[in-house]
């Protein structure tokens, strides 16, 4: 049965399909179940739903037509990228319109004076650097999906990667937007230039998880590629060791590119997926990459070795050359993957915690596993604090995939008190939804409240993602015992 959000959007005028028809080329409409299926859900599977009518626009003109007829009729719109995300922000509504932006996919300029390239939406991650490559020059954040993920998502969820620890995530990589509002009319945040003038509207549009308004075009930052990059592997005997050094390398003075870590689960499959020669005995790796002039890396890699095997690092071991460093990093980024080589289904979760809590959440996470009697395999940016425990379960089960979201909730709601939150890279969407009623007060979330209606006054983007209503949070306080008072005055619900 599919699983759908509690929050219901306004009802649609029924002759919304012909409209649509009527503005957009021939095809671009789908409507048919066939057509319909591949767009019933994000990368989190749990939650399926099939729109009304996918929409499939080609330039800013169709996208606008779109939104104005929609705004009109009180339809609401979802609008969705690659469809990797993993939050269910994507996911659509069974009488809304879905507006699939993967035809807005050229690379529309590479200016490297500027340091900086003009992209479309549904351009992949990978591509941009791609393109910037014959300039010496490449773009940073690069999740774990860059070779599907397209760059229009990695904004609308503030997405990272594994080198997010040195060169941040995405609002700190992009300079300029182009979008439309849900009446259609577009309008630009920030500039080329590295700072704007006014309110930081950019910072405030990024991460805002489709709900604000639609992204036709993104400027991005591009870096210099370094000089020298190399990598250490090192393996521990527990996570918990593990988890210690990562905090001994930031104390040390020393930023890392990347800092990841991966436990023996993780390490397990990714090795047999990939072969990317990882010590399996280990109970974890940390993988620290750094990169720089070729005199500081040398430096910084004998100090990171040192660091590591005083702090109980079993062995350490250094890439020896280039193919060997990019091997290294395949393993870490086709770890989701390969984790689904040990279970029928995982769960991947998604929250952040202070470097220093990250030995004491680890060992709290295996407990949690164990009270809910399933397995968890952790893999997560170390440097940062963003964890990704990935709950194996088996839907075939009844009663599995319940006790896998309860975990999660509970995994989150650790992040949490220790003084950490809900999410890092992947957004809220539909799936952590209660544990926002956790990380926020009234009046925080009255006032996310007051940002979407003045971007949306009719709740008509993405409607029921990202920020709970306080009706939904005092029905989750009357069951869930959590720090803090709960008094939830009715909202509108959007």
């Amino acid at each position: 049965m599919p699983r759908i959000p509690d929050e219901r959007p306004l009802n649609p005028q029924p002759d919304i399909i012909a409209a649509l028809s009527a503005v957009l080329p021939a095809g671009t409409v789908l409507s048919s179940a066939a057509e319909l299926a591949p767009y019933e859900c994000d990368g989190l599977t749990a939650f399926r739903q099939r729109p009304m009518v996918v929409a499939l626009p080609e330039c800013i003109e169709q996208v606008q037509q779109v939104l104005r007829l929609c705004h009109d009729a009180r339809v609401p719109v979802v609008v969705r990228g690659a469809g990797t995300g993993l939050s269910g922000g994507a996911l659509p509504l069974a009488d809304g319109v879905l507006v699939s932006l993967a035809k807005f996919n050229r690379i529309l300029a590479v200016d490297p004076d500027s340091l900086s390239a003009r992209v479309q939406p549904g351009v992949r991650n990978l591509a941009i650097s791609e393109a910037a490559a014959p300039y010496g020059l490449y773009y940073a954040p690069d999740p774990s999906s860059q070779i599907a993920c397209t760059i229009g998502g990695n904004v609308a969820e503030n997405s990272g990667g594994v080198h997010c620890l040195k060169y941040g995530l995405t609002v700190h990589n992009i300079l300029k937007l182009k979008l439309l509002t849900i009446e259609g009319e577009l309008f630009e945040v920030g500039r080329e230039a590295l700072d704007a003038p006014g309110l930081d509207l950019l910072a405030l549009l990024t991460g805002s998880e489709g709900m604000l308004a639609v992204i036709v075009e993104i400027t991005v930052k591009l870096l210099p590629k370094p000089e020298r990059a190399q990598v250490l592997l090192a393996a521990f005997a527990d996570v918990e060791t593990a988890g210690a050094a990562v905090a001994g390398i930031i104390a040390a003075g020393i930023t890392p590119a990347g800092l990841e870590m991966m436990d023996n689960p993780a390490i397990r499959a990714a090795e047999d997926f990939v072969q990317a020669g990882y010590p399996v005995e280990a109970e974890a790796v940390l993988i620290c990459e750094l990169d720089g002039f070729n005199a500081e890396v040398s430096f910084e890699v004998m100090r990171v070795r040192e660091l590591l095997l005083s702090a109980g690092a079993t062995e350490v071991r250094t890439a020896a050359d280039e193919a060997e460093r990019l091997l290294f990093w395949k393993g870490r980024k086709a770890a989701f993957p390969a984790v689904g080589r040990l279970s029928p289904d995982y769960y991947c979760m998604d929250g952040t915690i202070p470097r220093r809590e990250l030995p004491r959440v680890l060992r709290r996470i295996a407990e949690l596993a164990a009270d809910y009697s399933l397995r968890v395999a952790n893999v997560f940016h170390a440097g940062d604090g963003n964890l990704h425990p990935l709950i194996l379960y088996d839907a075939n089960h009844p009663g599995e995939l319940e006790r896998a979201e309860e975990l999660g909730g509970a995994i989150l709601e650790l992040c949490v008190a220790v003084g950490g939150t809900v999410t890092g890279e992947h957004g809220v969407g539909v799936e952590k939804l209660n544990q926002m009623c956790v990380q926020f007060n009234t009046t925080e979330l009255e006032q996310m409240h007051r940002v979407k209606a003045a971007f949306d006054p009719h709740g008509l983007l993405n409607p029921g993602k990202a920020v709970p209503t306080l009706h939904r949070c005092a029905e989750f306080g009357a069951m869930h015992v959590h720090h803090g008072e709960l008094k939830f005055p009715e909202l509108p619900r959007f």
